[in-house]
């Protein structure tokens, strides 16, 4: 489980003290983790499974990034961590001479990012940036372990009660601090802390694309992904799944309405809400007038490496065909959560099979019994990434919550009364951080079609990270105070990396000033240190000017 066996790191009742229990290893924990620890303090970082890296490895999904992403417009570290991927695969793998000397190397070649990559890559290189604080018994790494309890005093958290997965055996975190980076903000409702879930009403937040009523359990489709290659000489259909039946004449129930059945190459196009076509070819050939969702999330392009390294692209599944809809996993029962989990492992597999079977082929036949299920890329027995892909979670009741006005495109020109093409994102005296991404949600359990529109580039308000109510409890992955519509940009790779560092870093400066956070962001000079020390270590506070 990679747990440090420092004497001073143990409790005599079994358990583990630091100076920060950050629970989540995901690319926000792992930030806050590596930010904190390079400040000289001790910490204990957490993770249900066997990987870290969170939605880019035990997750599957290659980084959805913006497109200035390779200057500016993320943190240093994040942009270091892009290099070290790019450099790991020059390291290790036969590249073409042409791909080794691309500056921009993007193994995959896939059109959803410019960096598509192999999970276990990601996983090995933030495994890299880790290691020196394992070996010195700053960092304790304790995988396969899950919160289950939390003691408070008042309104600070003392102690994180951990579950081994693998041995059910339990240990006591202690920490003047804790962050909360995991996928579903587990912490939230083990501390008593106040959060939401789900969709606010326009009465409540007066979005321009909010719902017309609350609904704590309408929320976005989570996914099982997983990673397929093409071996046009083999037969390497699965077994046909127990509810295939089902998933293959299933028509979903949303407004606006599905365009057909899930399991199809029409699907409904997420801005206009008409039906459009998706193409897929895993040869690799044009698909005119289509995306070829082959090409579309890529993590391995066969021709970028020497002759022979691979028998075939490798991608990555991710698509409107297996995003489950059907339950959610907050706000349900561990028994609930766990059916639906397998539901959409089922509905992924279903896929497989009809792509396998019965999907049509552009040269009028069905079926590619040569798509190969890769169940070493995923690191799984079935197959599946190790985690479902989380696109939204328990959201904290902050200090500030973002809300469309704020970074929407359309509801800023409306609030400003600047021409669309002219505003700009509202400006946070307290920013800690910067992204950019459109609004995009996912159909959702409440029966929502997608709701995706433009937004701007914006700023990551301290606020946001803070409970209104637990003092030491610090949010640092989608469970900051967002709504579920502002949650669409501010949920993607490298803001939750840039949202994880400055939580590590707010930390650790508070924890040397003897300050408590709520009062950081209140005192002006005090804020304006701590942006210093953020700048200092390449933190972008604010977009360059139009």
């Amino acid at each position: 489980s990679g747990i440090g066996r420092s004497e001073q790191d143990r409790l005599v009742r079994g358990g583990i003290r630091g100076d920060v229990v950050v629970v989540g290893g995901g690319l926000g924990g792992v930030a806050a983790a590596l930010t904190a620890l390079e400040a000289g303090r001790r910490v204990v970082l957490t993770d249900p499974t066997d990987w870290i890296g969170g939605q880019l490895t035990q997750q599957g999904v290659p980084p959805d990034e913006h497109r200035w992403i390779e200057s500016h417009g993320a943190t240093a570290t994040y942009r270091r961590f892009r290099t070290a991927i790019r450099d790991y695969y020059r390291d290790h793998y036969p590249l073409t001479e042409e791909q080794r000397r691309r500056e921009n190397l993007n193994p995959g070649g896939g059109s959803v990012s410019r960096l598509c990559h192999e999970p276990r890559v990601g996983v090995a290189v933030l495994e890299a940036l880790l290691a020196p604080y394992q070996s010195s018994g700053k960092l304790t790494l304790l995988l396969e372990h899950q919160p289950i309890a939390a003691s408070m005093r008042g309104d600070r958290v003392e102690s994180v009660t951990v579950r081994s997965t693998a041995t059910d055996d339990t240990l006591t975190l202690e920490a003047p601090w804790f962050i909360d980076a995991s996928e579903l903000g587990d912490l939230l409702p083990l501390t008593g802390t106040a959060f939401v879930t789900g969709a606010e009403s326009k009465d409540q937040t007066g979005e321009l694309h909010a719902a017309d009523r609350a609904d704590p359990d309408n929320q976005q489709a989570f996914t099982r992904c997983f990673a397929i290659d093409y071996d046009p000489s083999g037969d390497w259909t699965i077994p046909r799944p127990d509810r295939y039946a089902f998933w293959r004449d299933l028509v979903p129930e949303m407004s606006p309405p599905w365009p057909g059945r899930l399991l199809d190459w029409t699907y409904t196009h997420p801005s206009s809400l008409r039906p459009k076509e998706l193409g897929f070819d895993p040869t690799g050939a044009p698909t005119p007038g289509t995306l070829n969702l082959w090409l579309y999330r890529r993590m391995i392009a066969q021709s970028h490496f020497k002759a022979g390294t691979f028998p075939s692209d490798i991608t990555l599944v991710n698509w409107p065909q297996n995003d489950y809809f059907l339950g959610n996993l907050v706000g349900v029962t561990d028994e609930q959560r766990q059916k639906h989990v397998e539901a959409s492992g089922d509905l992924s597999l279903s896929l497989l099979y009809w792509m396998q079977t019965e999907a049509p082929r552009p040269d009028g036949g069905t079926g590619w019994p040569g798509l190969r299920l890769r169940r070493d890329v995923m690191g799984t027995d079935d197959g599946l990434a190790k985690y479902p892909y989380i696109r939204e979670s328990r959201r904290i009741v902050a200090e500030f919550t973002v809300l469309e006005e704020h970074c929407g495109r359309e509801n800023r020109a409306i609030v400003t009364g600047e021409p669309a093409d002219q505003v700009v994102a509202a400006e946070f005296p307290d920013s800690v951080g910067v992204g950019s991404y459109h609004i995009d949600l996912h159909p959702s359990s409440g029966g929502d079609n997608y709701i995706d529109f433009p937004s701007l580039p914006f700023q990551i308000p301290l606020g946001a990270l803070l409970p209104r109510q637990t003092r030491n409890l610090i949010a640092a992955c989608k469970n900051i105070g967002t709504t579920h519509v502002t949650n669409g940009c501010y949920r993607l790779h490298p803001v939750e990396w840039n949202i994880g560092e400055s939580a590590g870093a707010l930390v650790a400066y508070c924890d040397e000033q003897g300050r408590d956070p709520k009062s950081v962001r209140g005192n002006d000079s005090w804020l304006a240190d701590f942006q210093k020390m953020l700048q200092h270590r390449g933190v972008e506070l604010a977009w360059p000017e139009r």
